[in-house]
């Protein structure tokens, strides 16, 4: 009877070695099926961003750069001529008025010296000339032409005598060598001076002083979108050396002609350069708002779309082990945000950094679930 029961045994073994190796597969296919979680290193590295209802605002981007301003600038061009014996400052240095930034050997001092002296005796008889014409006026002996003429040689010398003090006043005289001192309060914007090199009177500029309390930000307009562009006009200026900033301004003046080498109208933006965080010379970004549109959509940071194979997704955060990935479509944008529509839902976080490594984690486990 024992051996009329091994075959059933065996078959009931065999069924149940199928069972379980069914049940072992199905073990293993609910392992490989676990949902994709952000690890610990990768949640410290992504930044969320809620989904909001905002109404459309588009905006174009102007490139520029920012200029000192040149109603508060000050270039200096020698009065004199000689040699730099040394100069005293490095160019971004801030100098106050009177600071001494230069040594300069010359004999110009003297001859200023000259110059007033004889400006002071042509003055003192040119005065006295005055004084007997006066005299002779109140006589009837002189014109009111010759009163006239004896006035104005009177006031000629006394200008001439004044210019040449408010010059030399620009200079600290010991012996042949002369101070060069700065002309304003301000930031030395420029500096083409050196230690031994010749300057001449009236020759190129020496250096230059601004006061960057306010800067100009000249931005490009091209023929394209000067219809978009007017004075009062609000924008916002970025720039690459504070790509986190934004500074608030307006369009104050729009140029009527084309710049000949750039082809493009200049429109100046006066910006308040709290912080000093604008130098002339650097390049900005200047952003401007068009076409205003009176509806709303979905708005989403320009970093939380992914664009593949012809079409717009972004990655829904729930959890760390719960994410999903929802096809968009784009209806506007902006310099900060991107309008879209489509199947998200507002206040929905969605990944707005690293989002292109998960979506791509997501679609390879999507992939492999499918096969």
């Amino acid at each position: 009877m024992n051996k009329n029961m091994n075959p059933y045994i065996a078959a009931a073994y065999l069924s149940a070695l199928v069972i379980f190796t069914g049940c072992a597969e199905k073990v293993e296919n609910k392992e490989t099926e676990k949902a994709y979680c952000i690890s610990k290193e990768l949640k410290q590295e992504i930044k969320l961003a809620k989904a909001e209802m905002l109404p459309i605002q588009e905006s174009i981007t102007l490139t520029g750069e920012v200029e000192s301003n040149s109603d508060k600038t000050v270039p200096f061009v020698s009065l004199v001529d000689g040699v730099v014996i040394d100069t005293y400052f490095s160019l971004g240095d801030y100098v106050k008025k009177g600071q001494t930034l230069a040594s300069v050997k010359s004999t110009a001092v003297n001859e200023m010296q000259d110059d007033t002296q004889t400006l002071q005796a042509q003055l003192a008889v040119a005065k006295r000339k005055l004084s007997s014409v006066e005299a002779m006026y109140k006589d009837d002996i002189a014109s009111q032409k010759d009163l006239q003429e004896a006035r104005s040689e009177v006031a000629i010398l006394q200008s001439n005598i004044s210019k040449t003090q408010k010059n030399m006043q620009l200079y600290s005289a010991g012996g042949s060598t002369i101070q060069i001192k700065a002309p304003a309060d301000g930031y030395v914007i420029s500096k083409n001076i050196s230690k031994g090199m010749p300057v001449t009177a009236g020759g190129d500029q020496l250096f230059t002083i601004s006061n960057l309390d306010k800067v100009w930000v000249m931005a490009n307009v091209y023929a394209t979108n000067m219809r978009h562009v007017y004075v009062d006009q609000p924008v916002v200026v970025k720039t690459l050396a504070y790509p986190d900033d934004s500074f608030s301004g307006k369009i104050n003046t729009i140029s009527q002609v084309f710049n000949e080498n750039e082809r493009v109208l200049k429109a100046k933006i006066i910006m308040d350069n709290n912080g000093m965080k604008l130098r002339p010379g650097m390049s900005a970004d200047v952003v401007l708002p068009v076409n205003s549109q009176n509806k709303s959509a979905l708005a989403i940071p320009a970093k939380a779309l992914i664009f593949d194979n012809n079409q717009s997704y972004v990655v829904v955060y729930k959890k760390d082990c719960e994410l999903e990935i929802r096809p968009v479509t784009e209806i506007a944008s902006n310099s900060q945000y991107i309008y879209v529509e489509g199947n998200l839902k507002p206040g929905e976080n969605v990944i707005a950094s690293n989002g292109l490594l998960i979506y791509e984690n997501l679609k390879n486990q999507l992939n492999n679930s499918t096969k």
